[in-house]
């Protein structure tokens, strides 16, 4: 959104309530597509070893997360069977059903 003047936070809980179209070119919108350029790329930088980045950051400091379900992540993440944060960042989009990701 190239004509805002604010900032998104850095957390997909910032991303999320975005998405709920109170802000910028989205909002009162029925439906909208966001064209995702170079989404492949995205899949690869936002893949294992960057989530594994951020789950041992948050790890690091536990007490204000969750501990028990950081490791629980890594773990999943480590055998192969967990959510990469591409993975997560989609499941946000998803959950807003007015809203399309358009590949490209």
């Amino acid at each position: 959104m190239s004509d805002e003047t604010w900032v998104l936070g850095e957390s997909l809980d910032a991303l999320d309530d975005m998405l709920y179209g109170g802000y910028g070119a989205i909002a009162g919108a029925a439906s909208v597509e966001i064209i995702w350029k170079d989404i492949a790329v995205s899949r690869k930088s936002l893949g294992a070893d960057t989530t594994l980045e951020f789950l041992q950051a948050r790890h690091a400091i536990r007490d204000q997360f969750n501990g028990q379900s950081i490791t629980q992540q890594m773990e999943a993440l480590l055998a192969g069977a967990g959510n990469t944060y591409f993975d997560i960042v989609m499941e946000v989009f998803a959950s807003h059903r007015s809203i399309k990701i358009v590949a490209s």
